[in-house]
């Protein structure tokens, strides 16, 4: 969801999509992408602190809007099931989580679909039979 607040690849795409549901580790993976995006010289310091403030109003909401995403919580369900990915498909374990979480929510919204631009999280997502979108 970094796409939402840094301009890369896909970040159109990402925009566009409206509320996005997603795993609760993304609160994390965001702040962390944005802050590494400053340790490696592609946005200052100030950028980022307005970037991940404008992140987590949207996670949260600000009074006057909803919150942007519906977050599936990281539950002893998904991560016995990240866990049990992660030998099939050589997953990291966030991924693994992320995908446990994409698959729990293809079995409540059956036309659900993957945002991924990192490649073998959308190689495994395909060979669970889950559509990706993405890069």
């Amino acid at each position: 969801m970094v796409k939402l607040y840094a301009d890369e690849a896909g970040s159109a795409m990402v925009r566009r999509a409206g509320h996005l549901v997603v795993s609760a580790v993304t609160r994390v993976e965001v702040v962390s992408a944005l802050w590494r995006k400053v340790a490696t010289g592609q946005l200052d310091e100030a950028d980022a602190v307005t970037l991940v403030r404008e992140f987590e109003a949207d996670w949260s909401g600000d009074g006057e809007n909803i919150p942007r995403f519906t977050s599936v919580a990281v539950s002893q369900r998904v991560l016995s099931a990240a866990a049990a990915l992660v030998p099939v498909h050589r997953l990291r374990a966030y991924d693994a989580v992320v995908l446990a979480s994409a698959l729990a929510v293809r079995d409540a919204v059956p036309d659900a679909r993957l945002l991924a631009w990192d490649h073998e999280l959308a190689a495994a997502a395909a060979r669970e039979g889950l559509p990706v979108a993405g890069g």
